[in-house]
């Protein structure tokens, strides 16, 4: 005979925490430990409930980490959320490479089989690209890139005969003009530079109108871009030719395109961007840490993992700082969020802000425990390097890149970074791609799951029934990387995504 194990209601997650996690709804009355029943309220799945009493402006604690600050007294029982918690300050002691130590690297590092290119890069993914100086020519983009389109009512794949080309992407954005020709310039370049020059793109043609800002000419001469990349102006000869000149350049280039052949490559050649959207209650229990140990794996095999969403780690960085190679890698993180402090007070924004009203509505109440949630997902190991939007990342191990939390925003800086595969984990059921870069998607908890099965690559809610520890989900999460990055295609890909979801930071006034 099978058995069932009867697990608890709620969810623990540090002897310190003044509050615990509700596994389930949990109706009035509900025994949570001995002497402790839900209160008179319903509390949600996903949601805090405290389980002993808070004076007003007292702390509270998840994680062992505090996450905000009562409102109001709260007795043991009571739903804790923002109606009675809310941001506050305190001190952060930054123990600059406290916790830092040596990593532990394999004997036999892992492998996959991955697309060696002529420079030694290595690819997982083998496309060809179009980028885009500016708006004004994303059409003509996009018109060259439907030509190689497979058709979904009659089948036609005018790519059936280029086995090993992935496809044409057109990368369009909405700037490139109507801006001033300092930082926001100097970012928009460094990040279409950054997809230019990506391993995943055989070759890339970029596709200018003539007029904007964000000029061909000195945009490729500034990032250097040169060999397999072809340049056109519109305004050169038309709408029309340019269209067609596209097209007679990706047919040109196909045969050699399709030369790229897979091999076996170390998993050291894996940069993985890590990120969240959508998140829940569950994020920071199930699928973040999950991921947190699939990082530690990867970097243990020699790999790098690309976490990033600064407004997501505010009032975590303190945490990240202990494990910093360097005093001057972990302030280069303190920098990243003093410069967002400073950026949403003169927007009339402030840092909590952030959580969405779907963030909020899965459990998450403050920034602060957001961030603690979302960092899990870089581990444990040494904090490297800290690095610009859309910087070529070079360093291997867990880096840190400042973006913000916005998901495809912060997405195309890591993939312009060299990141060529993506993990994103989501409670609420975020649907992405991310090309050229393949995007594995993990779910927080098995409802959600179940219903998006079609977007979701894996269910990490598992670990919330206790089916499966963090350790072996985060294993099954390695494998599943070294897997795609061989060629496997993800949910996303098979339902198309990763073009329209290309989205350059936007900084500064649009005139």
């Amino acid at each position: 005979m099978s058995s069932t194990i009867a697990l608890p209601p709620v969810i623990r997650l540090h002897p310190g925490d003044g509050v615990v996690i509700a596994r389930i709804p949990l109706t009035p009355g509900t025994g949570m430990a001995p002497g402790i029943s839900v209160g008179e309220r319903r509390i949600p799945p996903g949601h805090k409930v405290a389980i002993r009493p808070h004076a007003k402006g007292e702390p509270i604690r998840r994680y062992g980490q505090i996450i905000g600050f009562a409102t109001d007294a709260i007795e043991p029982g009571a739903w804790v959320h923002t109606h009675n918690c809310e941001m506050g300050d305190f001190a952060r002691d930054y123990a600059w490479g406290l916790d830092a130590k040596p990593t532990d690297y394999v004997d036999v590092p892992a492998s996959f089989m991955g697309i060696r290119r002529a420079d030694g890069r290595v690819a997982t993914r083998n496309y060809i690209g179009i980028i885009t100086s500016v708006n004004c020519s994303a059409h003509v983009a996009e018109l060259i890139a439907r030509q190689f389109e497979k058709n979904p009512i009659t089948g036609d794949d005018p790519l059936a005969g280029w086995g090993n080309v992935d496809g044409v992407v057109a990368l369009t954005h909405k700037t490139g003009c109507g801006m001033t020709m300092d930082e926001p310039l100097r970012l928009l370049r460094r990040t279409l530079a950054g997809f230019a020059r990506h391993a995943n793109f055989s070759h890339v043609i970029a596709i200018g109108l003539g007029c904007e800002v964000n000029q061909l000419g000195p945009m490729l001469e500034e990032q250097r871009l040169t060999g397999r990349l072809r340049s056109m102006d519109i305004q050169d000869a038309g709408a029309r030719v340019t269209v067609m000149k596209g097209i007679d350049f990706v047919k040109e280039v196909l045969a050699e395109s399709n030369t790229a052949k897979r091999e076996a490559v170390p998993a050291s050649e894996l940069c993985v961007a890590l990120q969240c959207g959508g998140s829940d209650g569950y994020s920071g229990i199930t699928a973040n840490p999950a991921l947190g140990v699939a990082s530690d794996l990867l970097v243990r095999h020699g790999g790098t993992v690309i976490l990033s969403e600064s407004p997501e780690t505010y009032g975590a960085e303190h945490l990240l700082t202990r494990r910093a190679v360097s005093r001057e890698v972990g302030q280069k993180l303190v920098d990243v969020m003093h410069w967002w402090e400073d950026y949403t007070a003169r927007q009339g924004a402030e840092m909590n802000a952030n959580p969405s009203p779907g963030n909020k509505a899965g459990g998450l109440t403050t920034i602060l425990e957001k961030s603690l949630g979302a960092m899990a997902k870089a581990g444990t190991t040494n904090l490297v390097e800290v690095y610009r939007y859309a910087e070529p990342v070079t360093a291997k191990g867990f880096v840190f890149m400042d973006t913000p939390g916005y998901d495809p925003v912060g997405a195309t800086g890591q993939v312009a970074g060299g990141a060529n595969l993506v993990c994103f984990t989501t409670g609420r059921g975020s649907v992405f791609g991310m090309k050229p870069a393949p995007s594995i998607k993990l779910a927080t908890n098995t409802t959600m799951y179940d219903r998006l099965s079609e977007d979701m690559d894996i269910n990490c809610g598992t670990v919330l029934t206790g089916g499966e520890s963090v350790q072996a989900c985060g294993e099954r999460i390695f494998e599943l990387m070294l897997r795609t990055a061989s060629g496997e295609p993800t949910k996303s890909e098979a339902l198309g995504f990763g073009a329209q979801e290309f989205a350059p930071w936007m900084l500064g006034a649009t005139m």
